[in-house]
């Protein structure tokens, strides 16, 4: 992918996240996702401008054009957390984990919570810290 998904604007990305959640999309499932949908031109105009910024591609099937994220689902998915982070967090991962645990419907499993440790414990090993506070 040329760019990032903060590069594009808002309507761009809401496309982008209908096209990455569905795997594959047409302008009319397109069309029908959006909130406050444009006009049927419009959403085909910016599928073709996101193609040609390289975010997307698109394949013939039958009548229409099915598109499709150029960019590996965990470049996308790791694209969308860092503008995120950045956006709402002003870049705290603390900030921005503790967002998530208050903004869930249900408390985390204690089976998720444990994934979290062990993601946790591999990122100090990552960055070479061990198991002492900063």
């Amino acid at each position: 992918m040329p760019h990032p998904l903060s590069d594009l604007g808002r309507r761009e990305r809401q496309i982008m996240d209908i096209v990455v959640r569905r795997g594959r999309a047409t302008a009319t499932d397109v069309l029908e996702d959006l909130p406050d949908p444009p006009s049927n031109s419009s959403v085909r105009s910016m599928l073709r401008l996101l193609e040609q910024k390289g975010f997307l591609r698109h394949e013939w099937e039958g009548p229409r054009h099915v598109y499709i994220a150029t960019a590996d689902p965990d470049h996308l998915r790791r694209s969308a957390a860092s503008h995120v982070l950045n956006t709402f967090f002003n870049n705290s991962m603390e900030s921005a984990v503790a967002a998530m645990l208050g903004a869930a419907e249900k408390p985390p499993s204690d089976e998720e919570l444990d994934r979290l440790a062990r993601l946790i414990a591999q990122a100090r090993r990552k960055r070479g810290g061990g198991g002492g506070r900063k």
